[in-house]
């Protein structure tokens, strides 16, 4: 596992606790399950701490974006090309696994 590695899974996990620390635009649990009051373009007005975390939120899952490219792009040129055929073999294989 390389540092790159370790870095994108401490900013997963960031994306992670603040997509949960963000409010709720329903009723509440109830209104979560039965759909009550499910207006998405409702116009709300994030205020303080709210905003603060729906922008971080929104940075984190950039740079989530941005680390996920670069890792695919570091891994494909530190790749044998002995290993892509082993890749796509094993993928050959799976397909009639999935039922394609």
């Amino acid at each position: 596992m390389k540092w790159y590695d370790i870095v994108f899974i401490i900013i997963a996990l960031i994306v992670i606790v603040l997509s949960l620390l963000q409010g709720g635009k329903s009723e509440g649990a109830s209104g979560a399950i039965t759909g009550g009051g499910l207006n998405v373009f409702a116009k709300t007005k994030e205020r303080g701490s709210e905003k603060i975390i729906s922008w971080m939120t929104f940075g984190f899952a950039v740079v989530f974006l941005f680390m996920a490219l670069l890792i695919m792009l570091l891994n494909s040129r530190g790749s044998a090309p002995a290993d892509s055929t082993d890749s796509a073999a094993a993928a050959m294989a799976i397909i009639p696994l999935l039922g394609f």
